[in-house]
């Protein structure tokens, strides 16, 4: 699929097995984007094909072009903080960044400035880019590793959907307590709040599905280094399934590892995807920079 930006707009060639498709259905049956964004689109004129307004329900031609003003000027929604990032993958649409231990994923109050949303923003500023800092799915403040930012929300709200559809595979690394007997297996505990502790959650029969899989990559003499693959994305969802188990992280102390890293030696290594609007594989390799050994 041949796709460029121009300013403020995206192009894209509609390709032969797109035969007869109309704008309303790559909006809502490719992309199945989200009804409200589309009528926004809609109402703002935001699509032309071949540079002319035509009906959204007119058939399309192979090499026709597609033209959607989806680079809008928009005010930074989080403050733009100076600093480095490790970029994995960079487009118009979308960034993956390979967040380092010891920060939040995003602001949690207003005026928060040192969080990795903060740097991305920077980044995009850096780069001349004017755009909105929107995260696809979060790591713990003490977790590094992959995380996917939106551009614009049309990316965001095609990646929303590929996450809540589990498309988006996130591969983590972490070394727990202990030698596991299995050698792979899934853990499907459902995980709620912890009435006794604000911070903490835990295995409860009424809490949120969590399907968590993992599997031996080596044994050490007192640890065991795992490579863990979710199913959902549910508030510390490792670190309790793995403590459930009898084989707490080594560093976790919320949830009995003992303190011999200065954090939780968990490390998202790994997150592949189909590019929300070519649909291309994307695949991320993100290395752990300090010193809990992943």
């Amino acid at each position: 699929m041949k796709t460029w930006r121009k300013g403020e707009r995206f192009d894209l060639v509609i390709p032969d097995k797109w035969k007869n498709v109309t704008i309303e259905t790559i909006l809502r049956n490719h992309w199945q984007a989200p009804k409200k964004l589309v009528h926004s689109m809609r109402m703002a004129g935001d699509i032309k094909v071949n540079g002319e307004a035509v009906s959204w329900t007119e058939p399309l031609t192979p090499g026709d072009v597609l033209q959607i003003h989806l680079f809008k000027e928009v005010a930074y929604d989080v403050s733009p903080t100076y600093g480095e990032i490790d970029v994995l993958f960079e487009d118009e649409h979308l960034i993956v960044v390979n967040k380092p231990a010891g920060i939040d994923t995003h602001p949690n109050h207003p005026g928060e400035t040192d969080t990795l949303a903060n740097l991305v923003a920077f980044h995009h500023q850096a780069e001349g880019e004017s755009c909105r800092v929107m995260h696809i799915h979060r790591l713990d403040q003490d977790t590094s590793g992959a995380i996917i930012f939106a551009k614009h929300p049309l990316s965001k709200a095609i990646l929303d959907r590929l996450l809540t559809e589990r498309k988006i595979k996130r591969t983590y690394h972490a070394l727990v307590h202990g030698r596991l007997k299995q050698k792979k297996g899934t853990i499907s505990e459902p995980i709620g709040r912890d009435r006794h502790h604000n911070t903490r959650r835990r295995v409860s029969t009424s809490g949120q599905e969590a399907v968590t899989h993992f599997k031996v990559l080596e044994y050490k003499p007192t640890y065991t280094l795992v490579e863990v693959q979710l199913d959902t994305g549910r508030t510390h969802q490792i670190r309790v399934h793995m403590s459930h188990i009898g084989h707490p992280l080594v560093g976790d102390t919320l949830y009995g590892g003992k303190p011999i890293f200065k954090r939780q030696a968990l490390h998202a290594a790994r997150i592949s995807f189909p590019h929300p609007l070519t649909g291309e594989w994307i695949e991320c390799e993100a290395d752990c920079s300090d010193d809990i050994g992943l």
